[in-house]
């Protein structure tokens, strides 16, 4: 006689990776307030998550959000990873790697050359070919161009004077595709 497994104990089928949904916006926020505590991510209003949907993925276990983070384009050849976050209980696991990676193919398909952070998690990045620069990774000329953004994003990457008071003290990273 074949032995059933109950739904409870059933072995999870592992991280799916998706694009985010609106539904997807709370789990988000939870997972990115300790960090934003801590003062290791940036905390954002609601307004913002949904403004950006788009650019999330997030990592699903067992029907529950447990992962996050978020391609922005910056240039024709530039992208930031943004919010890259996991929840505390499922830290060491993957799950992290698993987004970057999806985020990286992204990239990839829209034509980005060039993946940008700002991270205090360098060994992860390093791990995953981004190395820390120093200075700007653009032409003067994008420069110049990118002054033109609101985006606080855009103004953190440009180094610009008026974000420096709230300026984590992260590593500012590059990856080349």
């Amino acid at each position: 006689m074949a032995e059933t497994v109950s739904p409870a104990t059933e072995p999870s089928a592992g991280p799916v990776i998706r694009a985010a949904r609106t539904a997807d916006v709370k789990a988000i926020r939870a997972i990115v307030a300790p960090l934003a505590e801590e003062r290791v991510l940036i905390s954002k209003d609601a307004v913002a998550y949904f403004e950006g949907l788009q650019e999330f993925r997030v990592a699903e276990v067992d029907g529950r959000v447990v992962g996050c983070g978020a391609l922005h384009v910056l240039w024709e050849d530039l992208a930031e990873i943004r919010t890259l976050a996991v929840d505390r209980s499922m830290v060491g696991r993957g799950i992290g790697a698993l987004v970057l990676e999806q985020l990286v193919e992204d990239a990839q398909a829209l034509g980005v050359e060039r993946l940008f952070c700002l991270t205090f998690e360098t060994a992860f990045f390093e791990r995953h070919g981004f190395e820390a620069i120093e200075g700007q990774a653009v032409a003067p000329e994008v420069y110049a161009e990118l002054l033109r953004s609101y985006d606080e994003g855009v103004a953190e990457f440009l180094d610009l004077e008026r974000v420096k008071p709230n300026t984590l003290g992260n590593t500012r990273m590059l990856r080349t595709l």
